[in-house]
């Protein structure tokens, strides 16, 4: 495919930039009135229209987008699409002032989902996360990260893992699984946080690696859920296995989860909606990345991360949809890039990296998905005609995006 008369290509960085640190997160690069050739699946060649190539004036297979642009897929590497029910229930709840505690206690939560998660069959887990995924590559995600976690149970975590196995094995986009059992703690053992970790470590750790279900080892490190202590446990564990820390932390306090995960080289930490100075200066040129989730802010009402402080002190920075149907009901990464902007004080610029070449990164695949180079792989959106690259972020609620195309060639779902 030869897409030629394009008003701007985005995120032309070098192939061997694998992630951006701090100010660097601000550098878009981007070449106007260009042309840009897909052969098989990969990014062949571009260039400026006032340079176009003769040998390629009579390509079979070429596509104007005059007055439009062309951007790297969004990699959004944290979500968790495999859930077997709604709750919108939760969603009134919220209206009525019930904090996240509160609906937890009332049964609500994480816990409520792993319930409607054991009945559910793998088939039907399957078909219904399927659809939520073509839904996401239509808003123009172009890999993606899928957690257990809603199954609390060796038999429902294995459930989850396959599922996201299948998932893998039939999706147009790369996808990579985390082990997230350790979510909360299921009501057998909610006075046994032993008996629990004995059943990760003992039980579910060494099937998830025969069968070869998981990329990531999760926890949820927050007060109330799964301690520090705990966390390091887990991890450790975890690693033993080939499973790689991605961990959740800082979502509803300071609780040192951050520190944890950089002293275990943590691909990744994700929320750091709240931070002190201790947190930042840890994240600060390491190589775990600040993975930010403003949707799950801005659904709950608690505070948006600090991005400003984590790029002044040169922390990488990522932003991603935390897609899951208690907390942020929505993989729209569109909006996630709007909101990185009015929320969190971030430039069009650096949001769009913090969604495209670091989200890669946080997925380990920035070496052939996250930005325009030759040789990496052809997953892209072709937007609306826009007038700048801020109208996308500025236009919030609006989807701009008119053509995907994924693994060179125009996807149609």
């Amino acid at each position: 495919m030869l897409i030629t008369h394009i008003k701007g290509i985005v995120g032309l960085h070098p192939k061997q930039t694998l992630r951006l640190k701090g100010n660097e997160l601000a550098q878009l690069p981007i070449l106007e009135n260009a042309w840009l050739l897909l052969e098989n699946d990969l990014i062949k060649d571009f260039g400026s229209m006032d340079s176009f190539p003769e040998n390629l004036r009579n390509h079979p297979h070429t596509f104007s987008v005059e007055g439009k642009y062309v951007f790297p897929s969004w990699c959004d590497s944290h979500s968790h699409i495999v859930f077997a029910a709604s709750r919108e229930e939760e969603f009134v709840m919220k209206i009525q002032g019930k904090s996240y505690e509160e609906i937890a206690a009332a049964g609500g939560g994480i816990l409520n989902s792993a319930q409607k998660l054991a009945l559910a069959t793998e088939d039907e887990l399957f078909e219904s996360a399927n659809i939520r995924l073509q839904n996401l590559i239509k808003l123009g995600t172009g890999a993606l990260e899928i957690k257990s976690g809603y199954g609390l149970s060796v038999a429902s975590e294995l459930k989850m893992l396959r599922v996201i196995k299948r998932l893998k094995q039939n999706s147009p986009i790369p996808i990579k699984a985390t082990f997230l059992a350790a979510h909360t703690y299921p009501t057998e053992y909610k006075n046994n946080h032993k008996g629990y970790l004995d059943l990760i470590i003992n039980e579910m750790l060494p099937l998830v690696a025969s069968e070869n279900l998981a990329d990531y080892m999760d926890v949820f490190c927050e007060n109330g859920f799964f301690s520090v202590e705990e966390t390091d446990l887990l991890l450790s564990e975890g690693a033993k296995y080939g499973l790689k820390p991605k961990i959740h932390a800082n979502q509803l306090a300071v609780s040192g989860g951050v520190q944890i995960g950089v002293k275990h080289h943590a691909i990744s930490v994700d929320h750091l909606e709240e931070t002190d100075e201790q947190t930042i200066n840890s994240l600060s040129n390491s190589e775990t990345i600040a993975t930010l989730l403003p949707s799950c802010s801005f659904y709950l009402g608690i505070p948006f991360a600090n991005a400003r402080s984590l790029i002044q002190a040169n922390a990488t920075l990522a932003i991603a949809s935390d897609y899951n149907p208690g907390s942020t009901p929505s993989g729209n990464m569109n909006f996630v890039v709007s909101l990185a902007c009015v929320k969190l004080k971030m430039l069009p610029q650096e949001a769009i990296n913090a969604a495209t070449i670091n989200g890669a990164a946080a997925m380990q695949l920035s070496n052939e998905l996250g930005s325009i180079a030759i040789g990496k792989k052809a997953n892209l959106f072709v937007t609306k005609k826009m007038p700048s690259i801020a109208f996308l972020p500025y236009s919030f609620g609006e989807n701009q995006i008119e053509t995907i195309i994924l693994n060179g060639k125009i996807y149609n779902g």
